[in-house]
């Protein structure tokens, strides 16, 4: 039976349980976050938006029929006297077609165009903006559940470390040659590991819960890495030390979606003063028209017959409100204009400055991480000295929980500054937009 429930558990373990990488985790961001699909229908609602803008180039086409009972005609003198009535036909039918076609707007029409266009790339830019974002927030918790689970290796370890410590102790309690508060000092660690460890894989849960729900799967994932952890490390070194500071920040201007939609904010001002610049300019098209209409009642007495007429000529129209009211217009808008120069200054402004700070704290990272690892070297052996000296009863109690804190602690700064390289160099690549 115990053979049986072990066995199942692994089975549910198993089924539960996804090893996933950096890329399968990219790879269900954009298939599953649902931000980033509501991005993409905005993408496709503005690419619609650019169909209906060139509909504006197209004639425009009207036809109308009815058909109508008619009344007698009552004729009186302008006194309303001599009152006379005129039988008239008693149906009556029309029947009318009309057509436009605009060959001059002023420029509106183009302009509308091209603002529709760079509302579907801005839809676009937005986008990528989204899809970074969502691939950078996923990566943060993948990240930190790799980093948590490393921390409960490392208090496992310890646990164990701690219990087998318990067992030499009470040992020499038994041989009298420590103390039985020795024993509780240590349990009590024990009782903290503990605590340590489920506040970890409680944290590690929730993060998990929520890693799910943005990547659209129900299990408990783990992270996977390359089995030659430094070896990856290394890489990524070499990869980030291939750019230079200047050569990064080259990168990121070229690749920021940020700065791409400050740059298209400034197309559509410019579109934008066209547009209004057009009403002040006359609007030309070509009319044509057809009318087949009876009974003729414009004679007395009506004449029942049908009647058609047909016209094609040149029409222009030009609002002389626009004189002094589309000027206050363009003046807006190459005020919003020269706003969107400015916050194209200010987004690459607030990019050299970030790609500069990413830059640092990775480079920065790289020496934590010697120096962890060196402080973990120097704490093994400082406790395995006041291990053996606790042991030949040459140091108290104290100074091997102080030994023991200090070295778990070491560890786990190590695991968490060897996770902080692969956080400060994905963190780089996003601010760059080449997550």
């Amino acid at each position: 039976m115990l053979l049986i429930a072990v066995t199942a558990a692994m089975v549910v373990k198993a089924q539960t349980e996804q090893k996933i990488t950096v890329e399968q985790l990219f790879q269900l961001v954009e298939s599953n976050s649902k931000t980033l699909q509501s991005q993409k229908i905005s993408v496709e609602f503005a690419k619609k938006g650019i169909e209906v803008a060139r509909t504006a180039r197209l004639p425009e086409l009207s036809a109308s029929a009815s058909v109508s009972l008619n009344g007698d005609v009552l004729v009186t003198d302008r006194d309303f006297s001599n009152a006379q009535s005129f039988t008239a036909p008693r149906w009556g039918n029309s029947f009318a077609l009309q057509a436009r076609q605009i060959v001059y707007a002023g420029g509106a029409i183009n302009a509308g165009i091209s603002l529709a266009e760079l509302q579907h790339e801005q839809a676009q830019a937005s986008e990528q903006l989204s899809r970074e974002q969502q691939r950078f927030i996923a990566l943060g918790q993948f990240l930190e559940i790799f980093k948590l689970r490393n921390h409960e290796s490392v208090i496992t370890k310890n646990i164990e470390l701690t219990r087998n410590l318990i067992s030499e102790i009470e040992a020499k309690f038994e041989q009298g040659v420590a103390l039985k508060n020795d024993v509780t000092r240590y349990e009590l660690q024990l009782e903290n590991l503990k605590l340590q460890l489920t506040k970890s894989r409680n944290q590690r849960a929730i993060l998990n819960h929520q890693l799910c729900n943005l990547l659209g799967i129900d299990a408990t994932i783990v992270p996977h890495l390359p089995a030659d952890h430094n070896t990856f490390l290394n890489s990524v070194r070499d990869e980030s030390s291939d750019q230079s500071l200047f050569g990064w920040q080259s990168s990121a201007l070229a690749s920021s979606p940020a700065i791409h939609m400050a740059q298209i904010r400034q197309k559509i001002a410019q579109q934008e003063i066209k547009l209004a610049k057009s009403e002040l300019r006359p609007e030309i098209a070509i009319t044509a028209g057809d009318n087949f209409s009876g009974p003729f009642t414009y004679d007395i007495p009506p004449l029942n017959k049908n009647i058609n007429y047909w016209y094609l000529g040149v029409g222009i129209k030009y609002p002389i409100s626009s004189l002094f009211k589309s000027n206050k217009k363009v003046q807006r808008a190459m005020v919003n204009q020269r706003r969107a120069d400015t916050d194209r200054l200010i987004a690459a402004e607030n990019l050299n400055n970030q790609v500069q700070q990413a830059w640092t704290l990775h480079n920065q990272a790289f020496v934590e991480l010697e120096t962890q690892k060196k402080s973990v070297e120097l704490a093994k052996q400082n406790y395995q000295v006041v291990n053996d000296r606790y042991l030949s009863q040459l140091a108290l109690i104290t100074d091997m929980l102080d030994a023991s804190n200090t070295l778990l602690n070491a560890e786990i700064l190590e695991v968490d500054a060897s996770i902080n390289i692969l956080f400060t160099y994905y963190r780089m690549k996003y601010i760059a937009g080449t997550l």
